[in-house]
């Protein structure tokens, strides 16, 4: 059992920043990089809101965690002649990045979910407003406009073809923001917290002509980081080995940043790491998946079974994805997971309906149960701050809720945890970490 005295508050949502500028692709290729990430609460970030107390940054985090799931549901196709899109959620995370020659700073989400790196572009047919200046293609030398005949228009997905032989692409997302545009190439740059910037010429982008978001325009686009073969990951490609990590701080933590790594600087070892498979759907490329064995909740293990069939199942069935807040399990395991720990707990329960989840009065002292994500091969043991969030400085509830039949591994539960994605040798490691020292 674990004491909690006096919850701190974990601001939930983790929201990144990533500085592009040029830099050597040698560099990538043998020593690996690593750019700063910044939680979306935190006051360095731009969508930092003073005003907004613990209770609201919570209640919006699962609101928006919500919002994000919905992703997998079909959406309506926006480009004419397009293949069918789904919806990708608008992701957890910001990165300044560098896109053109010169190089030309935009301020964009960072999605691991999605596959195409897109930013509003010049001219607008219509746009949404924003702070920052909008790219210019015609301002880059190393733009290119890719024809419909060419093999990245054929293999992206939901990608259209203008009356002037030029791809188009689409992506709509869950709160109804969405792209139209450009599918082109130019070079990508990231700046380097450990070296020189990092260049990736020839990426595969998105140019948005038409562009709609409903809030305030404090980002320029999106940074596809998922598993799809045209996601900035997997466009970077043999230059980090397949190979990327990240180490989440608790937003309390604000003289720090988080880190991601790529590379060499992306390795996972030493003691306590526990390796996963790495699992990739076909019916949905863009996600990590890993396969969930079962949860224990202090000695009582609860397998995790197929909703459907009932019986284990043989396959991805947990997304990991740092853009969720909460860890989301299907209605069936997550009753049983719930009343494991509410027995285990001697606290006064509290209902707060905006987080819908086990909640209790924390004025005082009581202690939680351990709790173990069973993966195959890996046992991952969380700490409190991992399974319990503070939403006041009287009320603290676990964050584990249900959502569905839908299995989403967030990132309250993997903050402290250096989690290491090596797509090569298709494993994700953990290793626990206090990142402020990473």
């Amino acid at each position: 059992m674990t004491a909690i005295v006096n919850p701190t508050p974990f601001f939930s949502l983790v929201s990144a920043i990533l500085i592009l500028s040029n830099l050597c692709l040698n560099e990538a290729q043998t020593t690996g990089f690593g750019v700063e990430l910044i939680h979306r609460d935190s006051p360095k970030s731009p969508f930092y809101n003073p005003m907004e107390t613990t209770y609201d940054r919570v209640t919006n985090a699962v609101r928006r965690s919500f919002s994000r799931v919905r992703r997998f549901k079909p959406t309506s196709v926006l480009v004419e002649g397009a293949k069918s899109g789904i919806t990708v959620g608008s992701g957890e995370y910001l990165m300044n990045i560098s896109i053109g020659t010169p190089a030309f700073e935009i301020v964009a989400v960072a999605d691991t979910g999605s596959e195409l790196v897109w930013t509003q572009c010049k001219p607008c047919s219509k746009c949404f407003e924003q702070e920052a200046p909008i790219f210019d293609p015609g301002q880059s030398s190393t733009y290119k406009l890719i024809s419909c005949d060419a093999s990245q228009c054929q293999n992206l997905t939901e990608t259209g073809c203008s009356s002037n032989n030029t791809c188009q692409y689409s992506v709509m997302y869950a709160d109804n923001t969405y792209s139209i545009g450009n599918v082109a190439v130019d070079t990508i740059t990231l700046a380097s917290t450990t070296g020189s910037p990092v260049s990736f010429p020839n990426t595969v982008i998105g140019c948005g002509h038409d562009n709609y978001q409903e809030t305030d325009g404090k980002n320029s686009g999106v940074i596809g980081l998922g598993g799809d073969e045209f996601s900035l990951i997997s466009q970077m490609g043999s230059s980090i080995a397949g190979k990327f990590s990240y180490c989440l701080l608790p937003i309390t933590e604000t003289t720090k940043s988080s880190e991601m790594n790529f590379g060499s600087s992306a390795l996972v070892s030493g003691t306590g790491v526990v390796s996963t498979p790495l699992i990739k759907l076909a019916s949905l490329p863009s996600f990590y998946y890993l396969h969930l064995e079962a949860v224990s909740v202090g000695t009582k293990r609860i397998n995790y079974t197929d909703v459907s069939l009932g019986k284990p199942d043989t396959k991805g069935n947990i997304i990991i994805d740092s853009g969720t807040t909460f860890t989301l399990l299907p209605s069936g395991i997550h009753s049983k997971l719930e009343s494991a720990v509410a027995s285990q707990i001697n606290a006064t329960r509290v209902h707060v309906p905006e987080i819908n989840s086990l909640c209790y009065d924390a004025k005082t002292e009581f202690a939680v149960p351990d709790i173990t994500m069973h993966f195959a091969g890996a046992d991952v043991k969380l700490q409190c701050s991992n399974t319990f969030i503070s939403v006041s400085d009287n009320v603290t509830c676990l964050a584990i809720v249900s959502y569905g039949d839908l299995s989403v591994y967030g990132n309250v539960a993997q903050a402290n945890f250096l989690v290491g994605y090596d797509t090569e040798k298709k494993t994700v490691s953990f290793k626990p970490t206090d990142c402020s020292k990473n």
